[in-house]
């Protein structure tokens, strides 16, 4: 299917959990496993899940990315500072983390938007912890909802797919 827009994935720049800028187009070229994560959610254990797929994926290039938002049940008041210390202390989080935005709604940050449009519908998230696969291309080849677990073979199975180099 042809695209009519030429905007991927890697057009767009976050900031970083721990300062700067967190520019997408560094990563051109790797698959991106983008989730919307929360620290005080009852989904909050699948950062485990996801940094076992970081540690097990990034040889293959795969990029997974973080984004604390407080757009769902105030699950991240935290500062930047806080989220960083929770995610390392508690999970050992060591992929690359951006610092909290919107997600959702007309204050979502465009990356989201993008996303969203991208997926359809459906695909804007509706509480933490939903998760896009990124192709290498950086256009969205699958999401995933809070529910699919970062460990379930449904969800592995979709990680393979997205690092093999076809």
């Amino acid at each position: 299917m042809a695209r009519d827009k030429k905007e991927t994935a890697f057009d767009f720049t976050l900031e970083n959990l721990k300062g700067g800028e967190l520019k997408l187009k560094g990563f051109a070229g790797k698959p991106l496993l983008i989730v919307n994560t929360a620290s005080k959610c009852g989904f909050t254990p699948q950062y485990a899940g996801l940094e076992e797929i970081w540690k097990a994926h990034k040889k293959d290039g795969l990029v997974v990315l973080g984004v604390p938002s407080n757009d769902f049940a105030n699950q991240e008041p935290g500062s930047e500072k806080d989220i960083a210390q929770f995610c390392e202390k508690n999970f050992g989080v060591d992929f690359p983390m951006a610092a909290k935005v919107h997600v959702s709604g007309s204050r979502a940050h465009p990356l989201f938007k993008f996303l969203s449009s991208e997926g359809g519908f459906m695909a804007a998230p509706r509480w933490n912890f939903y998760k896009y696969l990124v192709g290498r291309d950086g256009h969205l080849k699958q999401w995933f909802s809070s529910f699919t677990n970062p460990t379930s073979l449904r969800f592995k199975r979709a990680i393979e797919q997205i690092v093999a180099k076809n």
